[in-house]
């Protein structure tokens, strides 16, 4: 792949004979200092460390940075980081490039004005529509102290991670397999808001394309042979929901796809949605070129309901599995794939799992169960971090097996890993912990399985989705919290409420005790959305600074305040009502990609 980079800047007071001379070597080994940090903590979605580019130079004045700005357009340079532990002539040596995300570390010492510089460029960037990032370390640092201190080293990081994700966003595309499902409004796909929030191509293959693949053999036969052994020795069938039904003929007449092979129908299905998106360069060899090519994506959904699954199996193995980090190849890079071809729960997937290295696991915002509700139906009242009460978040059985939380950390806890650290007993535990039902033939007639499991681990998460308002244009919502396990009987008694066939999460969202957050209740009565996602540990500060890169405001969230990094510019909106600023700062600067 063309990996984005993060550019590092030197910046230098430009003054020869004796000042600058003496201050070429401290400033860059701040730069080298913040490309080691950046390169041996954070990595690519496909495991390689991000890389970064110095600056052949430090930067004086306007020469040296267009020279600056040259070598970085040649080097896939997405965001700069520019670095001085001194003054710098602001408006000369600032980085005025419109396509790159910005920040600047002043170094914090008494010797030579880093601060000073810091907040003149802050200025000129502001004043010159650019925003950009501050760094600045809470305690001052001796001259010759070469560390980087916890406060900074967080920002830096926070910064190049979510900059690395907007890089890694441009130019490839959204694939819709089908259209609109159900009249869900996030199923309604704006290409203007994926090109312009997010420099994302929206492209559009009918359904139909799948069953030309399957009728032309268009798929890696071997590679297909391969995935229907691995499935059928770890994918074990549980219950048939229906079992003893009597059911009518416009149903038992629509599955055109004998029961016994809808296996080999989902396995045909699951490779041909992944070289749908990725390409396969097998398929070159079998002399189908185009298909080879695939589509360019980092993300898709697939309709599904109801023009195919009224007739043909459902597409819920391929988008649990193409979500999840490992399949029949391995531990594998989870590729968000979205239910219901919810384009805005597809690209709250593609965020989360940009910022968290982890899979994204797709719900529906079920239903709030307050305690009191919970020790009518169940007898007991939930305890532990779910005593304020929960909200199911479920779904139709297509969420990523690492949901289960059958992955073990070093002490043996439940987590969910990023796909490279994967072993094979945590790949052998997951499916364990889930069984495929057959699907309801009362909502899918053509069949096809739900994968099945609890989440049985207590673990951070965070719970995230993007909409579109008229008036505003997109939103997102954050909510931090913690997955719950309840008692067996507990746990059953709800669960068969619903749908006992699709995997259930617990979830207790951290409480505020104010406005959206003041108790759980008002958690689901602010979601903006039938559906949501997941993902594992409490990435929330990490979400609002890559929001405030896209230019998209944060509608909620529990975040503690002093975590949120967002440009400097941010503050001349306000610093009293945060949300506010941000939302209208967001609209001052409009989308990234206008």
């Amino acid at each position: 792949m063309g990996y984005p980079k993060i550019g590092i800047r030197a910046t230098i007071d430009g003054r020869w004979g004796g000042v600058r001379e003496g201050l070429e070597k401290q400033t860059m080994d701040m730069a080298y200092s913040a490309a080691k940090l950046i390169g041996e903590n954070l990595k690519y979605p496909d495991g390689t460390a991000v890389q970064c580019v110095i600056s052949e130079t430090t930067i004086g004045g306007g020469t040296e940075a267009a020279k600056c700005s040259d070598q970085f357009s040649k080097e896939n340079v997405c965001a700069t980081l520019t670095v001085t532990p001194c003054w710098c002539y602001g408006s000369e040596t600032f980085d005025m490039d419109a396509n790159t995300i910005k920040a600047v570390w002043g170094f914090n010492g008494t010797e030579r004005p880093g601060a000073v510089y810091l907040a003149a460029v802050m200025s000129a960037h502001a004043q010159r529509g650019l925003p950009a990032f501050s760094i600045y370390g809470h305690d001052v640092q001796d001259n010759d102290d070469k560390s980087v201190p916890a406060d900074v080293r967080e920002k830096i990081l926070n910064f190049a991670k979510c900059a690395i994700s907007v890089g890694l966003m441009k130019n490839k595309s959204y694939v819709n397999i089908g259209g609109v499902s159900m009249g869900i409004a996030g199923s309604f796909c704006d290409p203007d808001f994926f090109q312009k929030y997010f420099g994302i191509r929206a492209e559009w293959v009918p359904m139909v394309e799948i069953i030309r693949r399957i009728t032309l053999n268009i798929y890696d036969q071997a590679e297909y042979e391969k995935a229907l052994a691995w499935t059928k020795e770890n994918c074990k069938e549980g219950f048939d929901v229906n079992a003893g039904k009597n059911l009518p003929e416009i149903i038992t007449k629509s599955k055109v796809v004998p029961a016994d092979k809808d296996w080999e129908f989902v396995v045909k299905m699951t490779l041909i949605i992944r070289d749908i998106m990725l390409g396969n360069p097998k398929l070159d060899e079998i002399g189908w070129h185009e298909e080879a090519l695939g589509r360019n994506a980092i993300l898709g959904g697939f309709q599904g309901q109801r023009q195919w699954t009224d007739f043909l199996p459902n597409a819920d193995f391929s988008e649990a599995i193409i979500s999840s980090t490992f399949d029949w190849n391995g531990a594998k890079q989870p590729i968000p794939l979205a239910t219901e071809n919810d384009t805005l729960n597809g690209i709250s997937m593609l965020l989360g799992t940009l910022v968290a290295d982890k899979a994204p696991c797709f719900h529906d915002v079920r239903t709030y169960w307050s305690p009191e509700a919970c020790e009518r139906v169940t007898g007991k009242a939930p305890t532990g971090v779910a005593q304020n009460g929960f909200i199911h978040l479920i779904n139709s059985g297509a969420t990523a097996l690492d949901a289960t939380g059958a992955a073990k950390d070093e002490n043996g806890n439940g987590i969910m890993k990023a796909w490279w650290d994967m072993t094979e007993e945590d790949i052998k535990a997951c499916t364990d912990a889930t069984d495929w039902c057959r699907a309801n033939y009362e909502y899918f007639r053509g069949g096809g399985f739900s994968s099945h499991f609890r989440t049985a681990a207590e673990m951070p998460v965070t719970l995230l989705r993007v909409n579109l308002v008229d008036g505003i244009g997109p939103i997102i919502q954050i909510a931090e919290g913690q997955t719950a396990v309840l008692e067996d009987d507990m746990h059953n008694a709800i669960d068969i409420r619903t749908d006992r066939s699709w995997p259930t999460t617990w979830f207790a969202p951290n409480l505020t005790g104010e406005g959206a957050f003041k108790d759980v209740y008002s958690v689901m009565a602010n979601w903006g959305a039938n559906h949501g996602v997941t993902v594992y540990g409490h990435v929330g500060a990490e979400l609002i600074t890559l929001a405030a890169m896209l230019r998209i405001p944060v509608s909620m969230h529990n975040v503690s305040e002093e975590k949120i990094f967002r440009p400097h510019a941010w503050a001349a909106f306000g610093t009293k009502d945060l949300e506010s600023a941000d939302y209208r700062a967001c609209q001052a600067y409009g989308p990234l990609y206008k």
